[in-house]
């Protein structure tokens, strides 16, 4: 400790807190906290000592935008950020992928910025390409070829003369388990050799980092670990997987614990949590049946949307699938071949949200679906926003939004093997070294992570119009 102290020194730290923040992508508290918890003797450390509890997300529950929530304490319609991909103008096929470039707001390490503090930002999404920040970036797993991903961009052979090619995701939708297995490994592996280095080697007064490998993981075993899944297996050669990776993440934690000095605060959170997927529910294919969605010709097998032959002239409204659904309205004088007349929209959006509403399961069982209008949820809204948002079952089913399909309910996801879908609880553990709370929070929220950080950094700026704030049980500590 003593020498992680002078070593500060030599690298110019001026003196105070510091806070890492560790991202684990969809760990959900009911296996962080507590059923795996007494076999993760660091995660058990820090919520013994620390402050701990469930950590509500935004709507949707998804990866991006959730952790752009995170650090800017802003909701999706704020940030006009609605999922991964984005309409292209009001084009019915053309879409674009969220990046760096889409976050127009400012972030923990802007702020920090302003005030002459630095900050190492290691794959949090979305950070490609990488933007220049004041301290070391280093992009997430949207990052397309290893050509660049750094900055500064020198920092990249640094990290390839440590760890050699960096990886920045696995293929998870897959059935090669064993190579999905070993890849994720590697890459984690990788990941925080990275970040021990650069806790080392370079000034920081706050430093982030985002493991997707956790996500991918609950993705590609998560039936093998669950006996409730509907294609639970028992006796797999992968029912511990899940728990074994757990324990692999609890000893990074400690090598982590062990690289830094008692002034650093350990934050560890994720964007939201994971549940088991029921299935799918064939949107389009609905739409179809219901006359809201016409094709002049119906593909042999399934086919995405923008590959059919779809009648826009006869068609009143379109969906997009994933994690949730975003539902489109044919509108005159937004749409090109728009059928919807303006004066006749909003009636048309509450019978969709009726009909949606009421949509039952596959044997007739009643779902909790929500259909709501983005500006519903977020008040402002920004960009592209879908008109309806659409999850299903409480986001136990996803959104297929593939048509061919021989029934409106698929077992599996459309996209791939998949074993998982989000859920809107994810965690949260605040440790200081220095304290002994042993506290439970409630209620706190995945907006509420920026002002928390910059509350605990004794920062002196501030998020505009934040939606969070700082946590309660932080404040009292």
């Amino acid at each position: 400790m003593v020498i992680s102290k002078l070593k500060s020194r030599l690298l110019g730290k001026k003196e105070g807190k510091k806070v890492i923040l560790l991202g684990l992508d969809s760990a959900p508290p009911e296996l962080l906290l507590h059923e795996f918890l007494p076999y993760l003797p660091n995660f058990k450390k820090l919520v013994e000592k620390g402050i701990s509890g469930p950590l509500r997300t935004i709507e949707p529950p998804i990866t991006i935008p959730a952790w752009a929530s995170m650090v800017t304490s802003k909701n999706p319609g704020q940030l006009g950020m609605y999922g991964f991909r984005h309409r292209k103008g009001n084009s019915y096929t053309d879409f674009w992928i969220a990046n760096s470039e889409s976050i127009k707001e400012k972030t923990i390490w802007d702020i920090l910025a302003e005030e002459g503090r630095k900050s190492t930002v290691i794959g949090v999404p979305p950070s490609y390409p990488p933007k220049e920040i004041s301290g070391n970036l280093i992009s997430c797993f949207i990052t397309p070829t290893t050509d660049n991903y750094t900055y500064p961009s020198s920092l990249k052979s640094e990290i390839e003369k440590l760890v050699g090619e960096y990886t920045f995701d696995v293929v998870f939708r897959t059935e090669d388990r064993d190579t999905l297995l070993k890849g994720l490994y590697d890459m984690t592996e990788k990941r925080f050799e990275i970040i021990k280095y650069l806790i080392k080697n370079k000034e920081w007064d706050f430093l982030m980092t985002v493991e997707i490998g956790l996500d991918r993981l609950h993705h590609a075993f998560w039936k093998y670990y669950d006996r409730k899944h509907h294609l639970y297996e028992p006796g797999s050669k992968y029912e511990n997987t899940i728990k074994d990776y757990y324990k692999y993440l609890d000893k990074k934690l400690g090598q982590i614990m062990e690289t830094v000095g008692d002034d650093t605060i350990i934050v560890v959170a994720s964007d939201h949590g994971t549940k088991r997927m029921k299935g799918s529910f064939c949107i389009n294919e609905w739409l179809i049946e219901k006359g809201y969605l016409v094709l002049n010709k119906r593909p042999a097998e399934p086919t995405a949307l923008d590959k059919c032959d779809v009648d826009w002239s006869r068609t009143t409204a379109w969906a997009w699938g994933g994690y949730y659904s975003r539902i489109f309205v044919n509108l005159k004088g937004r749409e090109s071949e728009g059928t919807i007349d303006t004066k006749d929209y909003e009636a048309f959006l509450d019978e969709l949200k009726d009909v949606l509403s009421e949509i039952p399961g596959p044997d007739g069982e009643t779902l909790m679906n929500k259909i709501v209008r983005p500006e519903e949820l977020y008040g402002t809204t920004r960009g592209d926003a879908p008109d309806l948002m659409a999850s299903f079952d409480d986001y136990y089913y996803r959104a297929a939004g593939t048509i061919g399909h021989s029934s409106m309910f698929l077992a599996e996801n459309d996209t791939g093997p998949d074993d998982s879908m989000h859920s809107m609880e994810g965690v949260l553990i605040i440790y200081d070294p220095q304290q002994d709370l042993g506290v439970e929070t409630s209620g706190a929220s995945i907006l509420d992570v920026a002002p928390t950080i910059l509350h605990l950094l004794k920062s002196k700026g501030a998020i505009n119009d934040a939606n969070g704030k700082v946590i309660k049980e932080v404040l009292k500590g």
